[in-house]
Formats: structure tokens, sequence, C-alpha cells
């Protein structure tokens, strides 16, 4: 992976209350809390082989790396699989395939007794816990959340590296018009800054996430993950309650998205083209501005 400059993560093994919102929270600062989950049950139950015992028999959309083109939903699985031969595949070889936002209370509400919600000062929607699932190699393309959520991120059953950008961070980073990631056609892990020169000027934050760590990443921190061994983790989402963010989310959610669907459906790869030059230049141009 890119090192974009960066440097390691803020590290705690234990955070109060007071700690986490004088030092991480009011600041909008990200932590890694080692370790968070030793005391749930989750922390000695949670594996591969305890998901594929209690839902084995689902069926799971599956998504990969590969960028949406024309017409295409951008939002579209690539594949559904049972997700006992999916978590089967995992174990035993590299996969680009992932499993995007799987919600416990719908699909395997029994998993709730497994966790608590952390008393550190962050007022959790919690009717939406949700696991993500990958394979070794896996990438997760280089975004925000769209509800703008502070986000407490455990991982379970492996390892994986997270790259977090500040949101200040956006105007290097070739976001997508309509959209809440950057080009999909950027190779994060090996960038062309001929090409793509802004990436030159990211500072990122360096995140390796272990078995029961927890990692804090404010509302609309931009993140690149890659799965280093086949695994998964839980996300809590504490939603935005300031009039401003909120109406963001808003906008995000029930404008922006659909809009974004509608102009696929409507012009199709025309479209996608349309935007990705447009950022392209306008991108280029401002850090040319930067630099002069």
């Amino acid at each position: 992976m890119e090192d974009f400059g960066a440097i390691p993560i803020t590290c705690v093994q234990y955070i109060s209350k007071a700690e986490f919102i004088e030092n991480y929270y009011k600041p909008q600062r990200p932590v890694l809390i080692k370790g968070m989950a030793k005391n749930w049950p989750a922390y000695s139950k949670w594996n591969l082989d305890y998901i594929q015992d209690r839902a084995g028999d689902q069926i799971v959309p599956l998504y990969d790396s590969k960028p949406t083109k024309g017409r295409q939903n951008s939002a579209a699985p690539a594949t559904e699989m049972k997700l006992y031969d999916y978590l089967e595949l995992i174990k035993t070889k590299p996969t680009n395939l992932r499993v995007f936002f799987y919600n416990i209370l719908e699909r395997m509400p029994e998993l709730i007794k497994d966790f608590e919600y952390p008393d550190i000062g962050l007022k959790f929607f919690k009717k939406l816990p949700v696991l993500f699932f990958g394979g070794e190699g896996s990438k997760v393309l280089t975004h925000y959340d769209m509800d703008l959520a502070d986000l407490l991120h455990i991982h379970f059953h492996g390892t994986k590296s997270i790259m977090l950008f500040s949101p200040e961070q956006s105007k290097y980073l070739y976001r997508v018009p309509f959209s809440v990631h950057n080009l999909e056609r950027i190779n994060m892990g090996k960038s062309d800054f001929e090409k793509y020169p802004a990436l030159r000027k990211l500072r990122g934050i360096q995140v390796h996430l272990k078995h029961g760590d927890a990692l804090y990443m404010p509302s609309g921190y931009w993140h690149f993950i890659k799965y280093l061994e086949g695994g998964f983790s839980i996300t809590l989402r504490a939603l935005p309650t300031k009039p401003k963010k909120l109406l963001n989310t808003l906008y995000n959610v029930f404008f922006m998205r659909n809009f974004e669907n509608l102009m696929r459906k409507t012009f199709g790869q025309k479209w996608v083209d349309y935007k990705e030059t447009k950022i392209i230049n306008r991108t280029n141009r401002k850090f040319g501005q930067l630099q002069a």
C-alpha cells in the first residue's frame, strides 16, 4: 500500500469517556483502541467457523473492486453466493470478493448478545450494527461514509490495513462528482503520480487492525481498506446531529445517490466518462495552482 507520507495512528490500550470526548471526538481525531473487544463474548467466539455455523445457508451479495460501468447501478453487487461457501473461500485462498453492509439485526440477530455498545460518549444508532467481510488481498475503494456517521470499527479474525485521510484532503483525492468515493481507476496501492499529481499532496494515517482492535473514524474521514488476511469487522455508527451535517447526510442519502443512478440509467457510460474527465481536469488544474 502507498504510504502517502503516512504517520502511524495514535494507539491506546484503554480510554475513558472523558478522555475520548476531549481528545478525539471533539477535535475529530482518529484513534486505535487496542483490544477494546477483549471483554466481549465476541472476542473468544467470533471467527469464520462461528458465522458459518449460524448463517451458512444465507445467500449474500458479493462485491469486488472492479469499476462499475455504463448503466450499471453504482451499488450493484458482482455476484452472490451462500455465506458458508464464501467464508470457506476466504479461509483457503485470496479473493477480491467482499460482503458489504451485512445487517446483524435483519440477518443474524443472535449476535447482538455477543457485543456491547461502549460508553465512550458516542450516541450509537443501535438499529444498524453491520458486518463487513473480506478475503486476503481484497480492497475497498477509497471513500467516506454517505451518512457522515462517526464510526467505531472493530475487527475480528485476521488482520486488515486501513489508510485514513481527513476531510480536508478531499481536494487531492479526485473525488467523483455525485459520489462519496474517488476515481475507481486509481490504484491507491501503487499510485500513478504522473497522471494524478494531486495525490502527491496526500498525508494519511496508517492503521493495522488485529482481532479485537477498535478504530474510531470521525465523520467524513476517507478510508482505503486492504484485507491482509480473510476476516471481518463490525461497525457501530453514531449519526450526525448538528443541523448542517444532518442536512448533508439527507442530501447524500435521498438525493445524490438516486440522482447518480438516474443519470447512469439515462446516459450510461457517457455520464461516467464525463464525470471522470471533469474531476481529473479540475483537480489537476487546482493542484497546478497550488504548486504555483
